[in-house]
């Protein structure tokens, strides 16, 4: 990998800021809010920031960037498309739940739903990364997919990931404005309370995720290697049967084409190489 300390650098300060992001989402629903339960109340709902910081944004953006992980490159390939997918439906099952915590408290505490910009595109995002999941499964997971159909569909999948990320990225800040500005009465949001100068700074460091994240899934010096792809086929005995070593080769090659064809969203550490 060219710039291997660079991408460390950037790899570690991925980890900080999301892992740090989590643990400011519990610290402010623990400490300054009522904490967490499942009665319908302001605890239930305290879920939704927690389970969406911590699924939908920490869960989603390591699994974008695992192929990128250098000392994963001798894994087989197979092997990262079930890491990468199993991170996804974690991510999607934590968000699934984040839905269920608000609706649910908005019906006990009679408060309309699906009235607010946060609202719409949250579900817009949660909807279309379930199918991003579903289809990635299809297409790159199931091994009687036409290599011809993976090819078509991979530069479609990397730019609906990344565009995924990044609204979600975008919902998570205006849901925490959001809440700040119908909990903060006294003081209000606008005097700047203790409780909204922490909240901000966990929306810096949701920001700087993401930005990493993006970062590090879009530079074609830190992608995974075709050539370590067939090598690793070979290795595992994947390539003993001459149809299989051709499938393998086609796909390799298939791969190669579509990244010329799409620079900017390359196969390297998004779910193209699936």
């Amino acid at each position: 990998m060219e710039g291997y300390g660079l991408f460390l650098v950037f790899f570690l300060w991925a980890l900080l800021s999301g892992f740090v992001s989590v643990v400011f989402a519990l610290v402010w629903v623990l400490r300054y809010r009522e904490g967490l339960g499942w009665n319908g109340a302001a605890e239930e709902f305290n879920w939704h920031p927690v389970l969406i910081i911590t699924g939908f944004v920490f869960v989603q953006g390591i699994a974008i960037i695992v192929y990128r992980l250098p000392w994963t490159w001798k894994c087989s390939k197979f092997l990262m498309k079930l890491i990468h997918a199993g991170l996804n439906t974690i991510a999607l099952t934590l968000a699934i739940i984040a839905l269920v915590a608000v609706f649910d408290f908005h019906n006990a505490q009679k408060i309309p739903n699906m009235y607010s910009l946060h609202s719409w595109i949250g579900l817009i995002a949660v909807i279309f990364y379930a199918v991003q999941l579903v289809l990635g499964f299809l297409v790159f997971l199931l091994p009687f997919t036409p290599v011809s159909l993976r090819a078509i569909v991979m530069p479609i999948h990397v730019y609906s990931g990344l565009l995924i990320f990044g609204t979600v990225i975008a919902t998570a800040l205006m849901g925490i404005t959001e809440k700040l500005i119908f909990a903060l009465k006294s003081p209000s949001y606008s005097k700047s309370p203790e409780e909204a100068i922490f909240v901000n700074i966990l929306g810096v460091l949701i920001l700087v995720f993401g930005a990493i994240v993006l970062w590090i899934a879009t530079r074609p010096d830190w992608k995974r290697p075709l050539e370590q792809n067939l090598k690793i086929h070979e290795h595992s005995g994947e390539a003993s049967d001459g149809n299989t070593n051709n499938s393998n080769a086609m796909e390799i090659s298939s791969e190669a084409a579509a990244r010329k064809r799409n620079l900017n969203f390359d196969e390297a550490g998004q779910r193209s190489t699936m």
